[in-house]
């Protein structure tokens, strides 16, 4: 889960197969670091963890609107899918990829979210990586 206001990575999980658990973790995780007041809206794809009926209990739960793209088009989940990209270049795409044990793939996805959040730096955050610009 990306914080579309200043880039950082809030939360991930894994998972083996299409469920939903990963999600619903996920979803905890971040609602976790949110201040009291927070609510942030939570913008998402047309997957099919959002269709299930105990998502919507989830985001209510944790005072959370939700946002759902148009099929087809979720502008908002570009954020995701360009730090999926990069992921998988970085980490599980390189030579020899069907080599990598699922720890492996794991341990590299760890660092790519550590440099993204502690070392990339952007322009429009005042050449700060995320996790400093969280602190201004």
């Amino acid at each position: 889960m990306i914080d579309c206001h200043d880039g950082k990575i809030v939360a991930y999980t894994d998972g083996y197969g299409p469920d939903t658990r990963p999600a619903d973790t996920m979803l905890e995780k971040a609602a976790a670091t949110l201040s009291e007041d927070a609510r942030p809206l939570v913008r998402s794809d047309r997957g099919r963890h959002h269709g299930w009926p105990g998502w919507p209990e989830l985001m209510e739960r944790f005072g959370l609107a939700g946002l759902t793209g148009a099929k087809g088009c979720s502008p908002g989940n570009a954020a995701a899918e360009g730090f999926f990209g990069g992921i998988r270049a970085g980490s599980v795409y390189p030579e020899r990829w069907e080599e990598r044990t699922r720890g492996k793939v794991l341990a590299l996805i760890d660092e790519c979210i550590h440099w993204f959040n502690y070392d990339r730096v952007k322009q429009s955050r005042g050449r700060r990586p995320p996790e400093d610009a969280c602190k201004s």
